[in-house]
C-alpha cells in the first residue's frame, strides 16, 4: 500500500486511539525480538500495518486465547523454482507454515529464459499473499565451462534496479571472476553499489583469505557454509552467514554449532533450495526453527534470527518485528517450543489457518512461448553414450548423502574394451549431462558412486545452473530412454526401468515449474518416490535432489557438464581416464 497523508493521519488517530483499529487481537503473547522478551498488550492493527501496541479496541478483535505470537517468517534466501511450483502456488504452499516474505534468486529460469525467466518470476509474484523481493541473478551462466540457455550481461540486469522488489545483485558465485577483477563482473558488482544495493555471496569452499577478497568486493552474506568453523570465520569478519537447511544441503544441524548469544545476530535461516514435498511434510523456515529449539536454542532467539535478522540484512525496515509502524505479519503459535502453528496473519488479513490456506492464489500469468519450449535435443544414440576409461584409475564423482558436495574419487572401474561398465553391486553408474537449450549436440560423461540405483536409470531437467538434462544409470538402454523422455515431456523428471516408464512429473515452465496445482505435483513427487524405491534406492536421499546438483561446477569437488567432467580445484575440465 502507498503511504499517503490519508494513510498516515489514519495510523495516528488509531495510535491515539481516537479512531478504532481495523483489527485488535487480544490474549497474545507477543515475542519482541528487539529485547528477546515476552509481553502481553494488545496489538491494534490499521490498514495492515500495526498502529500501536497496548490497550486497544476495533471494528474486528480476534482473541489469540494465550498463543504466542511472532513476526511473519522469512526466508532470506530461496529459489523458488525448486519447489517445481510457481510463485503464485508457492504462496499457498508456505504462507500456512508462517512464511511471509521470502528473499528470491530467480537465477534458475534465468539460466534457461534470460530476461524472459526474470519477467514472469517478478510478474508472476505480483499481487500474491506472499511479499516475494528478489535479487538478481549475477551469474547467468555459473561459469563459461557449460552451455546454458542464456548468458546475462551488468547491463540486461541494470533495467531491473528500479523494480520495488528488487534488493540486489544475487549470489556471487564466480569467485575466479571477482579475484581477477573480471571486467564483466566488476561492472555487475558496481552497478549494483551505486544504486545501494545489496549483494549476495556464494563462497563455498572459500578459505579466510579468499573471503578477504569477497568482503572487499562488497559481497555481505553466504549461504554455502557447511561446517562451524566456516561459519564463525565469515561472522568474525562481519558477513551474515545464512543457516541453510533445504533438500539437498542439510547444514543447519553442524551450523548451530557455531552461533552464540554472541554472534547470533550475524545469522538468518534459509531454504535455498527445498523440494514441494518437503516443504508440505517438514515445513519451511518454521523447520529450521523448529530444530535450532530442539538442538538447544533458546526459542525467543531462534524467532528473532527467522524475522528480524532476515530484515535487518536486506533493508526490509517495516517488517521482522511486532512494533508500531510494522506491517501486521503476524504467525500464531500454540507451542513455541513445537512451533505449532495455529494462524497466520498477512498484512492484517487472515491468510492461513491449521495448516489450511484461506484463499489460495492463482496462477495469473501466462508463460512466454520460449518458456513453455525450452527442451530441445537431436537424435541420441547409444553409442553417444559410451566413456573410454582406458586400463588406469578413473576419475569417480563420490557422492556425500544429504550434500550438494562430492568427492573426487580416484579407482579402478569395471570396463569392457576399454569402455566403463556400470556396475549396480559396486554401486558405479553413468551419469550424462545433455544440452538442451541450443541443440548444440554436447554431452558430458562421466561416473558416479553412491546413488544407489540397482536397476534402471533416472533423468530430470532440473540441474542446477544451467539446468541441461541430467541423468544416471545402470544400463544404456534405461539411460537413453530417460533422456528420451524427458525431452518428449518438454522437461521434467522420469524414473525408468527396463525401457518401461514407471513414474513421471512433466516441468514445461522453463523445463522446471509445473503449471499444475500442489496437489497435483505432491502427487506425481509420491509416485516418483515409489518408483525409486522400485529400481533400488533406499531413499536415505533424495537421488533426483542429488542428481540435480552434480551439474554444478562451482561445489566442490568434482561435477560434470555438458562439455565434460570439471575439477572445482583446479577450476578446469579433466578426463575420465586419470593421467598416468
Amino acid at each position: 500500500m502507498k503511504l499517503t497523508i490519508e494513510t498516515l493521519r489514519k495510523r495516528i488517530d488509531v495510535a491515539a486511539k481516537r479512531t478504532p483499529a481495523d483489527l485488535v487481537i487480544k490474549n497474545g503473547k507477543i515475542i519482541n525480538v528487539f529485547t528477546r522478551e515476552i509481553i502481553e498488550e494488545d496489538i491494534a492493527i490499521a490498514d495492515g500495518f500495526i498502529a500501536g501496541l497496548g490497550s486497544y479496541e476495533g471494528k474486528e478483535m480476534i482473541d489469540a486465547g494465550g498463543s504466542y505470537i511472532a513476526p511473519g517468517f522469512i526466508d532470506g534466501h530461496v529459489h523458488i523454482e525448486s519447489a517445481m511450483v510457481t510463485p503464485a502456488e508457492f504462496s499457498n504452499v508456505v504462507l500456512p507454515h508462517g512464511v511471509t516474505t521470502v528473499i528470491a534468486d530467480p537465477h534458475e529460469i534465468a539460466n534457461v529464459s534470460g530476461t524472459k525467466g526474470i519477467d514472469f518470476m517478478l510478474e508472476s509474484s505480483n499481487a500474491i499473499p506472499l511479499d516475494v523481493f528478489f535479487m538478481l541473478p549475477s551469474c547467468v551462466p555459473a561459469t563459461l565451462f557449460e552451455n546454458a540457455g542464456a548468458s546475462l550481461s551488468y547491463k540486461d540486469l541494470e533495467q531491473y534496479y528500479g523494480h520495488p522488489r528488487v534488493l540486489g545483485l544475487g549470489e556471487v558465485m564466480d569467485y575466479p571472476a571477482v579475484m581477477n577483477n573480471d571486467e564483466e563482473m566488476l561492472k555487475k558488482l558496481e552497478d549494483a553499489h551505486s544504486k545501494g544495493k545489496n549483494i549476495d555471496g556464494h563462497a563455498a569452499g572459500l578459505n579466510a583469505d579468499e573471503i578477504n577478497i569477497y568482503m572487499a568486493a562488497g559481497i555481505k552474506s553466504d549461504h554455502e557454509c557447511i561446517n562451524p568453523e566456516e561459519a564463525l570465520n565469515r561472522m568474525r569478519k562481519g558477513m551474515y552467514v545464512m543457516l541453510r537447511e533445504g533438500s539437498a544441503a542439510r547444514d543447519l544441524l553442524a551450523l548451530l554449532k557455531s552461533v552464540s548469544e554472541h554472534n547470533a545476530r550475524r545469522c538468518l535461516f534459509v531454504t535455498d533450495d527445498k523440494h514441494l514435498d518437503d516443504l508440505i511434510k517438514e515445513g519451511s523456515i518454521d523447520y529450521n526453527v523448529r530444530m535450532a529449539i530442539k538442538e538447544g536454542m533458546d526459542p525467543v532467539l531462534a524467532v528473532q534470527i527467522a524475522t528480524l535478522n532476515a530484515a535487518e540484512c536486506f533493508g526490509l525496515k517495516n517488517k521482522g518485528a511486532i512494533a508500531p509502524g510494522y506491517e501486521a505479519d503476524l504467525v500464531f503459535i500454540s507451542d513455541l517450543r513445537k512451533v505449532k502453528i495455529e494462524k497466520v496473519i498477512k498484512s492484517g488479513i487472515l491468510a492461513a489457518e491449521n495448516g489450511i490456506i484461506k484463499d489460495p492464489a492463482p496462477a495469473s500469468v501466462e508463460p512466454a512461448p520460449a518458456i513453455l519450449d525450452s527442451v530441445k535435443i537431436g537424435s541420441l544414440k547409444g553409442e553417444d553414450l559410451n566413456i573410454n576409461i582406458g586400463t588406469g584409475d578413473a576419475n569417480i564423482i563420490g557422492i556425500i548423502p544429504n550434500s550438494i558436495v562430492t568427492r573426487h574419487l580416484l579407482e579402478k572401474a569395471d570396463s569392457l574394451n576399454g569402455y566403463f561398465q556400470p556396475n549396480p553391486e559396486k554401486d558405479y553408474l553413468k551419469l550424462a549431462v545433455v544440452e538442451r537449450h541450443h541443440l548444440t549436440g554436447s554431452i558430458g560423461l562421466g561416473i558416479i558412486k553412491g546413488l544407489g540405483i540397482t536397476r534402471g536409470g533416472i533423468a530430470s531437467t532440473v540441474a542446477h545452473d544451467s539446468h541441461n538434462i541430467v541423468a544416471a544409470g545402470t544400463s544404456d538402454e534405461d539411460l537413453l530412454a530417460a533422456i528420451k523422455h524427458t525431452a518428449s515431456m518438454k522437461g521434467g523428471l522420469v524414473v525408468v526401468q527396463d525401457g518401461e516408464i514407471l513414474a513421471e512429473l512433466p516441468l514445461p515452465i522453463a523445463g522446471l515449474m509445473s503449471d499444475q496445482d500442489s496437489s497435483f505435483i505432491f502427487g506425481r513427487l509420491s509416485e516418483l518416490n515409489h518408483a525409486l524405491r522400485t529400481v533400488g534406492c533406499s531413499m536415505e536421499f533424495n537421488p533426483f535432489l542429488t542428481l540435480s546438483f552434480l551439474a554444478l561446477p562451482v561445489i566442490p569437488e568434482l561435477k560434470l557438464t555438458d562439455r565434460g567432467l570439471f575439477s572445482v580445484r583446479s577450476f578446469c575440465h579433466i578426463n575420465v581416464e586419470a593421467e598416468k
